[in-house]
């Protein structure tokens, strides 16, 4: 770092050895321009995909009868949402242990706080800085006893990859080399992901892809407090191990009333945020907000119809839900945060492509992160936004590109 300061400053001299003017730099970040009207930051407090009132959230059909009948709710963000799933997980399965880097003191976003203090240490607990061992001895615990429930937190999902081994040669594939005789199915894996405005190399990925191509895994990323609880409560019962990935910008920013009593929403169903008829959105996640303000840009610039659907489970995603929705519109957009080479979006594309061929008036598009590392003050440039260039068109926008297609 020295030498390239040294190099720096040197590049600035004259020959005559005098240093040349040194203006103040102008401070860089990667946010939306001063006069922007399309790329704003999301507006959480008003955005239609989290429930704002007590009534909205009573009627999501999702919900058991008792709830939406009879329910309450409380106003949660999304990390105080876990925390709420992991109490209960806990509280009703005496079985049920929770382990990981400083989860004992709450985690580094506070998901597991005052957990070690309600159920003991031995049942809520820090682990050595090894995912690999964290990953080893919650496969270890589930399979043990298939009544045993192990919840494991990797405190960044950049840094689940020394356990990749033991993901997907061990928990993934327990099941099957065992006949189901035994596995090690009580396993939860729950990890932070995603941007977060200035992660850069080791706190902003999104691997999702990686354990999407695995089977004997399922992988879920909620948008929101109310799926985060629910979403969560059902990978812990679910007698499969489950990646379960946070958007940790989501955190604090998302918040929704989001009913007290325990309730499961189920895996491996998407969700139709948005009905429309031109067109099929598909994203989850952080970038599901981003794609609500594009859709409405269409629709008030270009009059474009947009149906946004949440996947939710995103392996094994929900082909029928998709399907039915790109055979209405005939046309469809897969927007993810992960870089675009062996993303989610090139499978579900090309699943699309064989089952809705006869239905597509255009091709499957997709709107993705670069083919590059995250950058630190860059990283707003490396994901999507309103405006973003489609990865293979170069000059259009996503908005102008969506009219030529559904104009012509």
């Amino acid at each position: 770092m020295r030498r390239k300061a040294i190099s720096s400053l040197l590049s600035r001299v004259h020959r005559h050895g005098q240093l040349s003017a040194i203006a103040p730099a102008p401070r860089l970040y990667s946010t939306h321009p001063p006069n922007a009207k399309l790329n704003l930051p999301p507006q959480f407090n008003k955005t239609a995909y989290l429930s704002h009132t007590a009534a909205t959230t009573l009627a999501n059909p999702e919900l058991p009868a008792e709830i939406r009948d009879t329910g309450s709710t409380t106003r949660l963000n999304l990390y105080q949402a876990v925390n709420s799933a992991l109490s209960t997980a806990l509280s009703t399965d005496d079985r049920a242990i929770l382990f990981g880097e400083d989860v004992a003191f709450g985690g580094v976003f506070r998901c597991s706080t005052n957990l070690m203090d309600k159920f003991g240490s031995n049942r809520v607990f820090n682990t050595p800085l090894n995912e690999l061992g964290i990953i080893g001895f919650g496969i270890g615990y589930a399979s043990h006893n298939p009544a045993n429930t192990a919840i494991a937190e990797i405190q960044f999902g950049d840094y689940v990859f020394p356990a990749f081994d033991q993901i997907v040669n061990e928990a993934a594939k327990y099941r099957y080399r065992g006949a189901s005789d035994f596995h090690c199915g009580g396993l939860t894996i729950r990890m932070p992901v995603m941007g977060v405005g200035h992660g850069a190399l080791y706190h902003s990925q999104s691997p999702e892809a990686y354990f999407s191509h695995v089977p004997g895994l399922k992988v879920v990323v909620p948008r929101g407090p109310l799926q985060a609880k629910g979403l969560l409560l059902s990978s812990i019962r679910d007698r499969n191990p489950v990646i379960f990935m946070e958007p940790k910008i989501l955190y604090r920013a998302a918040v929704e009333e989001v009913p007290t009593d325990a309730y499961t929403i189920p895996l491996g169903k998407a969700e139709i945020l948005t009905p429309g008829t031109d067109i099929t959105i598909i994203s989850y996640g952080t970038p599901l907000y981003t794609v609500e303000l594009a859709a409405k840009a269409a629709q008030e610039t270009l009059g474009v119809s947009v149906e946004v659907i949440d996947l939710r489970t995103v392996y094994p995603w929900d082909k029928e839900t998709v399907f039915a929705s790109v055979k209405k519109t005939g046309r469809c957009l897969i927007v993810h945060e992960a870089p675009r080479g062996g993303g989610v979006g090139g499978e579900i594309a090309a699943s699309i492509q064989e089952e809705c061929f006869l239905s597509l008036e255009a091709p499957v598009g997709r709107v993705t992160g670069w083919d590059v590392h995250m950058g630190l003050i860059f990283e707003q440039f490396n994901v999507p936004d309103v405006v973003s260039k489609w990865n293979f068109r170069a000059p259009e926008t996503t908005c102008v590109y969506l009219c030529a297609d559904i104009s012509s």
